[in-house]
């Protein structure tokens, strides 16, 4: 997150997703949101655990993305799991549905932010790893962290 652009704030992250999947593709989509929600998220409070997105009708709906209410937002406030309607293009969304329906790939939320005061949402269309992939990915992390210990020590030694 050191590398963001200017007037980008990351508001939440799906680190969970990037362990889960292999991530094949990445889109940029706005959210429609509530006065309150948008509120909510300017503090900094939102959680992408569970949520998913899928291609219906012609629109791209995310589901299970919490934002919990805003505090001062009495009866404005609205369901915190609501479904959010993602604003792209026609073309985009097509593209989606068919990567979807065709190739088996899953649409996941990999990261919330601002982006020059607008509330963006970046997509990925990504493919489950399978157990044993998860395994090969810790193995490979431990052994590059071996031989960068003992570069280290032969640096500091030597």
């Amino acid at each position: 997150m050191g590398a963001e652009d200017e007037g980008t704030k990351t508001i939440a992250t799906n680190r969970r997703a990037r362990h889960d999947y292999f991530i094949e593709d990445r889109v940029e989509a706005g959210l429609a949101l509530t006065g309150t929600e948008v509120k909510s998220l300017r503090a900094g409070r939102a959680s992408l655990q569970e949520a998913f997105a899928r291609v219906e009708e012609g629109q791209c709906w995310l589901y299970g993305m919490h934002i919990p209410p805003y505090e001062a937002g009495n009866r404005f406030n609205v369901d915190p799991l609501r479904r959010r309607r993602l604003l792209l293009h026609r073309r985009e969304i097509r593209q989606l549905g068919h990567g979807t329906e065709r190739h088996g790939l899953t649409l996941v939320p990999l990261r919330l932010y601002f982006r020059r005061g607008y509330a963006k949402l970046e997509l990925g269309l990504a493919r489950g790893k399978k157990q044993y992939d998860k395994r090969e990915v810790i193995q490979r992390r431990d052994a590059e962290r071996d031989l960068d210990r003992t570069l280290s020590e032969r640096v500091k030694g030597g």
